[in-house]
């Protein structure tokens, strides 16, 4: 027995609208949607009134009539229709712009208000097959709704925010602010896709919401939100295309392959890299380059093929020789020495290669300390741990987990407690040592409060 759907009843009663005027919006909008099929009648709006749930797409297009018709954000929940539109539809790479617009803005929704729910959805292993594709493919789909116009003085303010909340990322790990950033981004940034542009000032908008909403996805991955941060990242890529930016769609990809490597699907990984290698063809990027073949040498070092995992990290330091950060975007400010080296460090600990493993911790270590850089420094300390514990010398493994605990308790970034209870499984072998038992000792804390 279906239950009446009184949150639906209660908006079209507060809208106005007659059941037969709600059919004839939804398919008009259904069409924006790229969903010209979509053709309900009045009929079929008593049928959800009175309890039926409609199929998806249907609720997020509802809550869209609804927000266009009364100038404010409603959303599938408040409509009666629960999370769905967040929850699922932000794992689609839409060719709809409009339809994007409200994928993310369900999900800023939802992963402000209902954060556990949206946290408890599952990491989908292979979601970025379709949207890598997609984006290669660069078929957009324009259309705007029209509304008050966005001017270029609105995209200046949301990009002068971006390095406030990237260095807020970079110093205090990505649990450090993200809400604070998702608040601002819902309240500030996702109203104004929904707005009327001319040409450029939409280019430059989706370019500037992109870049925040990636960087909201990579605080959630640096977070353990591995679900929220894969929704966020696969809508930025999209906002990416949309601003006809292939640099910044292959930095994406490079978080999504980051990801899917750290995850445990390395070949998902470099097949990522890959493809955001073959999307830089056409740009330059060397800093971004140098990032995708450091990624793609991380996932090979898993694969266990070092001979190409050695050949990536010579491509990524090469690349690296062409950088000129005067020419290269903000986003790229973290790719560096202090994060290359310590990805090569972790592509050598990987391959069991300890002398280069230490060599390239040791420098990245040099420069992350110049910079205050705690977070890069600690997993830097604890590959430099893991090179010492491959040549069995547990001493210096164990001054450099030392340090490694004190850098990580200066920031709030999962991957570093991570980094933390992998140097403990890796000390295991290592018995009941003095030196064990107090590292472990000394880690507890962190790792219990994580």
């Amino acid at each position: 027995m279906t239950v009446p759907n009184d949150k639906l009843d209660q908006w079209l009663d507060r809208s106005g609208m007659s059941r037969g005027e709600l059919a004839r919006r939804v398919k008009a909008a259904a069409v924006q949607w790229g969903q010209p099929h979509i053709s309900p009648n009045a009929t079929r709006v008593r049928c959800w009134l009175r309890g039926e749930a409609p199929r998806a797409p249907l609720p997020g297009i509802l809550a869209a009539v609804f927000s266009e018709h009364f100038g404010f954000r409603v959303t599938t929940y408040d409509l009666g229709f629960g999370d769905s539109g967040a929850i699922d539809t932000a794992l689609v790479y839409n060719s709809s712009y409009t339809a994007t617009v409200e994928a993310i803005a369900d999900l800023g929704r939802a992963d402000v208000d209902r954060r556990k729910f949206l946290a408890a959805a599952p990491f989908a292993a292979v979601a970025g097959v379709g949207p890598s594709r997609d984006w290669l493919l660069n078929t957009l789909d324009q259309a705007p709704e029209p509304g008050p116009k966005v001017r270029l003085e609105d995209v200046y303010a949301v990009k002068n925010m971006f390095t406030t909340f990237q260095r807020m990322d970079i110093f205090q790990g990505g649990g450090s602010g993200r809400l604070v950033l998702a608040d601002y981004m819902n309240a500030h940034v996702y109203p104004l896709l929904r707005r009327a542009h001319s040409d450029d000032v939409r280019r430059a908008l989706c370019e500037a919401t992109s870049e925040q909403t990636y960087l909201l996805g990579w605080m959630a991955y640096d977070n353990g939100e591995h679900s929220v941060a894969q929704r966020y990242l696969i809508q930025s890529l999209r906002l990416a295309e949309e601003a006809h930016d292939p640099a910044l769609g292959a930095h994406v990809l490079a978080g999504m392959a980051d990801q899917a490597t750290l995850l445990g699907n390395p070949a998902e990984g470099r097949r990522l890299a890959q493809a955001g290698r073959q999307g830089l063809s056409k740009t330059a990027s060397p800093a971004c380059l140098a990032d995708l073949w450091c990624l793609e040498a991380r996932a090979l070092a898993l694969l266990g093929d070092k001979p190409a995992a050695a050949r990536a990290v010579g491509r990524s330091e090469k690349a690296y020789e062409r950088v000129d950060l005067t020419k290269e975007p903000d986003w790229a400010a973290f790719i560096d020495p202090a994060y290359l080296h310590g990805e090569h460090a972790n592509t050598f600990r990987d391959l069991g290669d300890a002398p280069a493993a230490e060599e390239h911790a040791r420098r990245s270590i040099e420069h992350a300390a110049q910079q205050k850089r705690a977070r890069r420094g600690a997993m830097s300390q604890a590959a430099l741990a893991v090179s010492h514990l491959q040549r069995r010398d547990l001493e210096s493994a164990y001054a450099a987990g030392i340090r490694t605990l004190k850098l990580s308790r200066q920031v709030k970034s999962s991957r570093c407690v991570e980094a933390v209870q992998d140097l403990q499984k890796r000390l295991r072998p290592f018995g009941r040592h003095r030196l064990v038992a107090d590292f472990n000792e000394r880690a507890r804390e962190l790792v219990a409060a994580a």
